[in-house]
């Protein structure tokens, strides 16, 4: 057995050791005491437990020594085990532990280091800053040379075939970029970065298999997936096999402009490729969760570990200074011209799909995870013929207008208040850009009470009404089937048998239903139409972005749909 722990001794702070230690420990050591010296040595500076050759260590198992770790530091501290026999056949082990990134605490919340020869309890406060804050900078003990796959490493230099990079002989290249780093003797060895990025499968496996990306079609938008593929390959290859599974199965929608054609994706791959590359790159590597990436026929949704970081939230996203939890991964990515350093991709994935007359981005985070859903559903095609000619005008639309416009479109009206939220703003910094959209006659503003209520324009109003009539007329007209109308005093609705009508009878019946006095809700459509909340959402947006249908009312119980009568 090993010596018992000496009694801990609260230091001011923890020891700065200049070499990872080295702590020997007699054979019999169990597995519970094994990881109590693993996870003190990743606060301190990381190094290697040698466990002496001897009967009892020869019951010792690898896996018995990474489980013990894995339940006391909660999923949180990776390590690598070697095992060699002496010259009697008596088993040996080496634990080759790194530095953690955070202080890691044991379940009952203590918190311990090594300060070279025993254990000492530390707090936050004795912790320094960051002594080494990028995990992907790291260096795995045990990596060589022989875990870079060289046609990846010739991958990477064909996407940045342009500048000096691409002039570097490869360990040139990879040294340059951060991927290969040399030690103390001098021998080049590849960074997490560079494995990452540049790894064969087997070293992927041995030291980071949580960067694993798992893809689910779902052939419907329910839990039950008809396709799966799991992908334990390089950064770059992960990227290029996601695009090729979902393009795949990726259709577009081509929306006429005068003699020009747009063609509006179901998912963008510009989007979606931008979506994937933030996930990949500023997820927690430290932790031993996967990558989900869902395809569902109206979304995407990308499921990252680790939360957003740096103090960035779903609700100031938008503007909030870009903070990259992985720096040397972010900048070999940037320098390969594959990310932008300057942290607009979440602006680009907006505007794209504001453009084509969609939803924004929609992210839900967690402490420890980051859900993003690219929604696809009938996108506005008005929208998009607006958005294209004022280009044509010269009138360029920023961000934030697309913003207000598309909000707009959708809700109707909207205060300052709510437009804030939306542009993630300050309410007292609306009022200029508000003011400028006004001038330029694109939406009106009118005083409603105590608030300020904001409406797109009839300039506006008339151009996506006009799209959306040339799009109705340009699209082959079949005879409406005739519509029951209701008799019965007992229910306003008619009988549930337009299941089998076609959308056109569907939003007929909708239509009429909307023509009442008290409007149509979501509840009236699933009575009338014998439809789920989902479906009946569907065609109650599909009609109010058309131009047919008014939206009021804030709240899925209060919202009631009117039919829309233009203004004389």
């Amino acid at each position: 057995m090993t010596q018992p722990i000496p009694p801990a001794a609260a230091p001011e702070s923890i020891p700065a050791q200049t070499m990872p230690a080295q702590i020997h420990l007699s054979a019999g050591v169990m597995p519970d005491e094994l990881a109590r010296y693993a996870v003190a040595l990743a606060n301190t500076r990381g190094g290697v437990i040698q466990v002496e050759a001897g009967e009892g260590s020869a019951e010792l198992h690898p896996l018995q020594v990474t489980h013990a770790i894995f339940a006391l530091s909660g999923g949180r501290l990776s390590v690598n085990v070697a095992r060699s026999q002496n010259e009697g056949g008596a088993a040996a082990l080496s634990i080759f532990v790194p530095q953690a990134l955070y202080l890691l605490s044991a379940p009952d919340g203590s918190v311990s280091a090594w300060d070279g020869q025993t254990f000492v309890p530390v707090s936050p406060a004795d912790a320094p800053l960051s002594a080494q804050p990028d995990y992907t900078a790291s260096v795995p003990v045990t990596a060589s040379l022989a875990d870079l796959d060289p046609l990846e490493v010739a991958r990477l230099r064909s996407i940045s075939h342009r500048g000096a990079l691409s002039q570097l002989a490869d360990l040139d290249f990879l040294q340059e970029l951060g991927l290969v780093v040399p030690d103390s003797g001098g021998e080049l060895r590849p960074t997490i970065a560079g494995i990452l990025l540049a790894g064969t499968e087997r070293a992927l496996r041995a030291h980071l298999p949580q960067a694993e990306v798992c893809y689910y079609h779902h052939a419907e938008s329910d839990v039950e997936f008809q396709f799966r593929e799991d992908l334990l390959r390089p950064l770059t290859a992960a990227l290029a096999r996601l695009s090729e599974l979902i393009q795949a199965r990726n259709s577009f929608t081509p929306v006429q402009v005068g003699l020009f054609r747009i063609e509006v994706w179901d998912h963008d791959e510009a989007v979606y490729r931008e979506a994937l590359l933030n996930a990949l790159t500023h997820r927690d590597y430290q932790l031993r969760d996967v990558v989900h990436v869902h395809h569902y026929p109206d979304r995407l949704e990308i499921m990252n570990p680790g939360g957003l970081s740096g103090g960035i939230t779903a609700a100031n996203i938008l503007r909030h200074q870009p903070k990259r939890r992985n720096p040397l991964l972010a900048e070999a990515l940037a320098r390969l011209g594959l990310v932008e350093r300057a942290g607009v991709g979440v602006d680009k994935m907006y505007a794209m799909m504001l453009r084509c007359g969609k939803e924004p981005p929609e992210y839900l985070t967690y402490p420890d995870a980051v859900s993003l859903s690219l929604h696809n559903p009938s996108f506005n095609a008005p929208f998009v013929r607006f958005v294209a000619r004022k280009q044509e005008e010269m009138q360029t639309l920023s961000l934030d207008m697309l913003i207000v416009l598309s909000l707009l479109g959708r809700e109707g009206q909207a205060s300052r208040a709510q437009l804030a939220r939306a542009l993630q703003l300050p309410e007292d910094r609306t009022p200029r850009l508000l003011g400028m959209m006004e001038e330029r006659g694109l939406i009106i503003s009118e005083r409603v009470g105590r608030e300020r209520i904001n409406r797109l324009s009839a300039q506006s109003l008339a151009a996506l009404h006009s799209g959306d009539a040339d799009r109705r007329h340009a699209a082959p007209k079949r005879p409406l089937p005739a519509i029951p109308r209701p008799i019965a005093p007992r229910s306003p609705f008619p009988p549930k048998n337009s299941a089998a009508l076609e959308r056109a009878a569907l939003e007929a019946r909708v239509l009429d239903l909307a023509r009442r006095p008290e409007g149509v809700c979501n509840s009236d459509v699933r009575a009338a139409c014998d439809l789920k909340t989902q479906s009946a959402w569907r065609v109650l947006r599909r009609l109010t972005l058309g131009g047919r249908l008014r939206k009021e009312g804030q709240g899925p119980r209060s919202v009631r749909y009117y039919l829309y009568l233009p203004e004389p």
